[in-house]
């Protein structure tokens, strides 16, 4: 295709997408764009990054605002929202972005999602906020998953288009927030799995069992964990937290005994006194008899 492989200006034919920032994330979208023989345009602040790309067939912009030219839709995968306004908010490139789409797949907040969406239609242009649930190796797959929000009828525009990302590429809602919130709260629970991962790691470690077989065990209790979080959700979104099969005082008690074992192996007892600490709280309050999910009534008594 002509023009491929060079530096662009405003002057050469369009391509069908632009993708500014290639780190890992950025370079696996503009990767999979290349690979399902899309017209791709690159820009990033370091240019070397380019490099494969453009061996590949992408354009490399020689400015921001030639990539924001180049294309009737931004994909923009920066560090963070802030990153996002301070690569964008040059006066050549604000005059670019009128009539294009911007797809933000950053990571922020649903406050600086909304923000966004703002200063973005305030240059004439559309918004969809999105959100990655993938590792970059992952960018591309039939079941890969990406969040998207904002105006229904603009993210329907150029859904297949987007869809070369992700296979399930999904739509939330019209409120722009939803993508960055859904992430959010995938992020918290990510955060005590991989804390807790580590913890028993130490474990382990200290009573000489295989790392790499315990990763393996949870791996196969996959299908239980993933219907206790579905059952945790139902819970918490009806308030009906009695009859458990294990309540949330014999849970506590039980974690208790991790900062025990803690003490006895020698290992970091940071995760079970903390866990401890929230458990008990909810079992002084009088949550005990409960389910598990009840925890989070005293989460909301400490907001």
């Amino acid at each position: 295709m002509a023009g491929h492989g060079a530096t662009t200006d405003r002057a050469l034919e369009m391509s069908e997408v632009t993708i500014i920032g290639l780190g890992e994330m950025g370079s696996a979208l503009a990767g999979a764009m290349v690979r399902a023989g899309r017209d791709v345009t690159v820009w990033n602040r370091t240019g070397a990054k380019a490099e494969g790309l453009v061996q590949d067939g992408a354009r490399l912009a020689a400015s921001v605002a030639a990539a924001v030219g180049a294309s009737p839709v931004i994909v923009i995968c920066v560090s963070d929202y802030a990153a996002t306004r301070r690569v964008l908010e040059g006066s050549q490139v604000v005059a670019a972005l009128a009539g294009r789409t911007v797809v933000q797949l950053s990571t922020g907040t649903p406050q600086e999602a909304r923000d966004t969406e703002a200063w973005i239609r305030g240059q004439g242009a559309d918004y969809v906020d999105g959100a990655i649930l993938a590792w970059p190796s992952q960018i591309g797959g039939a079941a890969t998953t990406i969040l998207a929000s904002g105006d229904e009828a603009v993210f329907r525009r150029h859904e297949a288009l987007l869809t070369t990302l992700a296979g399930n590429f999904t739509y939330l809602g019209a409120p722009v927030g939803l993508a960055a919130a859904l992430f959010s709260a995938v992020l918290s629970y990510l955060a005590g799995r991989w804390i807790g991962i580590c913890h028993g790691a130490l474990i382990c470690e200290a009573e000489g069992i295989s790392v790499a077989s315990f990763g393996g065990m949870l791996g196969d209790l996959s299908g239980i964990l993933g219907e206790d979080a579905r059952n945790m959700g139902r819970i918490i979104e009806t308030g009906r937290y009695g009859n458990p099969e294990s309540t949330l005082k014999t849970a506590g008690e039980d974690i208790g005994r991790l900062v025990q074992q803690a003490g006895e192996a020698g290992i970091n007892a940071e995760l079970p006194r903390f866990a401890a600490g929230l458990f008990r709280r909810a079992i002084d309050a009088g949550h005990g008899a409960e389910e598990h999910a009840a925890l989070i009534k005293v989460l909301r008594s400490a907001a």
